[in-house]
C-alpha cells in the first residue's frame, strides 16, 4: 500500500448506499476508518442515520470531494448512473461498480470517466446477508491504463479483511458468471417454480427429508427468499445466460426422454459423460460430506447441550440470547433465559424459542464473556494464611481456573508474627496472610462456589484465617 495513503482521509461515496449491498459496504468501509457518505434514489436519510454516516443531500457536492466512488444501484440503472456522475469526479480518484456484470459498466466507466480518474470493475460474489467478507471471494476487473494507483489499495483492502480476490477481463467474467449464477439462479429458481406448480407441500416433505434434500431446499428457499428484481435482472442483463439456458432447457429436455423411454444405458452414459467432465467428483463428494456432517456435527452438539447454560447469536440481527437449554428440536431450541443487569424483577424464567437456521452458537469464550458483562456477581472475600515461601500470585492463577468465577483478585496482603492463627508452632517466622476477592457468576450458587474455592485453597496448604466476608 502506499505510504502516503491515509484511510482516515479518503471519502467513499456508495451511490446506492441505503439499499442492502450498499449498507453492507457503508459498514465495511466506516469500521476500517473511511469517511462514508451514501446516496440513494429513494432519499431513505434514515437509512443514514441508522448507518450513523451523511446522507448527500447535494450529490453534486459530494461528487467531485470523494475518493472513491462506489456504484451499487440495480444492473439496469448502472450505466446510466456511470454515465452521470463519472465526468464530475475528481482528479486522482478512483470510479468502482459492484454490477454482476461486468462488460456493459466496465465499458461505460472507461467511455465517461475522465483521463485523470481511475476505474476498477468489482464484483463481491456474495450477498448482504453473510456477516463478514472473511472467507469470501471478490472479483476485480483492472483496467490498463486506468487502475494504476488505486488498484493494489484496494486489492490489499480486500485481502487484508480475509478475501480471496481473483483477477480477470471482463469477457472472462461475465462468461464464466452466466453458469455461475446464470445458470444455478435460473435451476434454483425452476425447482421453486416447479414446486409450486406442482402445489407440493415443502414443509411435510421435510419430515421425509435426506441430507442432500434438506440442504438443496435450503438454497432453493434461500434464493427465492431475496429480491426477485434483482434475480430477474441478473438473468436478463447478462448477454450469455440466454445460451446456458438453451443448453440447461435441451439437456432437461434429453433428459427427460430417456426416462420417458425407460433407456436407462442412455440415462447412464449422460451421467457419466458429465462426471467426466466435471472431474472433479472424489472431492465434491468429499466437500458435501463435508458440509452435511457439519450440520449434524452442530445439531449433536446442541442436543447434548440440554439443560446446560449456553449462549446462541442470531446471525441477522446479532442479538445474543443466553440461558438454559431446555428443549432441542429438529428446527428450534427452547430456552430459558438468564436474567441479566438491567432486568424487571417481574421478568422471571422466560422462555424464547429461537429457530435454529438464525442461531450461530457461541465459543466458551464468548459464553464467559457474555456472562461476565451483563450477569449481577456475588463478591465474596476468603482471608488465609499461605505456606511459607509460596507466591500469592501463583495461589491467585490456580485460583483462577474456577470456571465458576468471573474475576479473582488479591484485594489485600498483610504480615504477622505473633498472633495465634499465623504462626506455626515454635516458629517465630512472620506468616504471610493474603485476601482473595473473588466475583462468582450470577448463574451459579454463590455459596457452594466459594465453598469450592475455599477447599482448593486449603488443598493448596493455606489456612482459613478469619470469618470471610460476604458483599452479595
Amino acid at each position: 500500500m502506499n505510504t502516503d495513503y491515509d484511510a482516515g482521509k479518503t471519502k467513499v461515496l456508495i451511490l446506492g448506499g441505503t439499499g442492502e449491498m450498499g449498507q453492507w459496504f457503508t459498514r465495511f468501509f466506516k469500521e476500517r476508518g473511511y469517511e462514508v457518505t451514501v446516496w440513494g434514489k429513494g432519499g431513505k436519510i434514515e437509512v443514514a442515520k441508522k448507518l450513523d454516516v451523511p446522507f448527500a443531500l447535494d450529490l453534486e457536492a459530494v461528487i467531485p470531494e470523494s475518493d472513491i466512488v462506489i456504484v451499487s444501484v440495480p444492473i439496469n440503472a448502472t450505466e446510466e448512473t456511470i454515465a452521470e456522475i463519472a465526468p464530475k469526479m475528481k482528479a486522482g480518484s478512483i470510479l468502482m461498480d459492484f454490477t454482476s456484470i461486468k462488460v456493459g459498466p466496465v465499458e461505460a466507466m472507461r467511455k465517461f470517466a475522465p483521463k485523470d480518474v481511475e476505474i476498477l470493475g468489482t464484483h463481491p460474489m456474495f450477498g448482504p446477508t453473510i456477516p463478514t467478507i472473511r472467507g469470501q471471494t471478490v472479483i476485480l476487473v483492472p483496467v490498463k491504463g486506468y487502475s494504476e494507483k488505486w488498484f493494489p489499495v484496494i486489492r490489499q483492502l480486500f485481502e487484508e479483511s480475509g478475501a480471496h480476490v481473483e483477477i480477470t477481463t471482463a469477457e472472462e467474467h461475465d462468461r464464466l458468471v452466466s453458469v455461475v449464477q446464470g445458470l444455478t439462479h435460473f435451476a434454483y429458481i425452476a425447482i421453486g417454480t416447479t414446486i409450486d406448480r406442482l402445489d407440493f407441500d415443502v414443509k411435510k416433505s421435510r419430515k421425509f427429508v435426506s441430507p442432500v434434500y434438506s440442504i438443496m431446499l435450503d438454497f432453493v428457499g434461500r434464493i427465492l427468499g431475496q429480491n426477485p428484481y434483482l434475480y430477474a435482472l441478473i438473468q436478463m442483463e447478462n448477454p450469455g445466460v440466454p445460451e446456458v439456458h438453451e443448453a440447461f432447457i435441451k439437456e432437461c429436455e434429453e433428459l427427460s426422454s430417456l426416462v420417458k423411454a425407460h433407456d436407462e444405458e442412455g440415462f447412464v452414459r449422460k451421467m457419466k459423460a458429465a462426471a467426466r467432465k466435471y472431474d472433479d467428483t472424489s472431492h465434491a463428494l468429499r466437500r458435501s460430506d463435508k458440509l452435511i456432517n457439519s450440520r449434524i456435527i452442530e445439531y449433536e452438539t446442541i442436543l447434548n447441550s440440554t439443560g446446560k447454560v449456553c449462549g446462541f447469536s442470531h446471525i441477522y440481527s446479532g442479538n445474543i440470547h443466553v440461558g438454559r437449554l431446555e428443549k432441542v428440536r429438529p428446527n428450534e431450541i427452547v430456552l430459558m433465559k438468564l436474567v441479566s443487569k438491567g432486568t424487571a424483577p417481574n421478568i422471571k424464567n422466560r422462555f424464547i424459542t429461537l429457530k435454529l437456521e438464525n442461531l450461530r452458537p457461541l465459543s466458551e469464550a464468548e459464553l464467559r464473556e457474555w456472562r461476565k458483562e451483563n450477569l449481577e456477581h456475588s463478591v465474596r472475600d476468603i482471608s488465609v494464611v499461605i505456606p511459607e515461601g509460596a507466591d500469592p500470585e501463583v495461589v491467585l492463577r490456580a485460583v483462577s481456573t474456577d470456571k465458576h468465577l468471573a474475576d479473582c483478585k488479591i484485594s489485600d496482603i498483610y504480615k504477622g508474627v505473633n498472633g495465634t492463627l499465623l504462626e506455626k508452632k515454635g516458629s517465630t517466622a512472620e506468616k504471610l496472610g493474603v485476601t482473595y476477592r473473588i466475583s462468582i457468576f450470577g448463574d451459579c450458587d454463590a455459596d457452594s462456589v466459594e465453598t469450592e474455592v475455599t477447599a482448593l485453597l486449603c488443598g493448596l496448604g493455606c489456612r482459613i484465617r478469619e470469618k470471610n466476608l460476604k458483599f452479595s
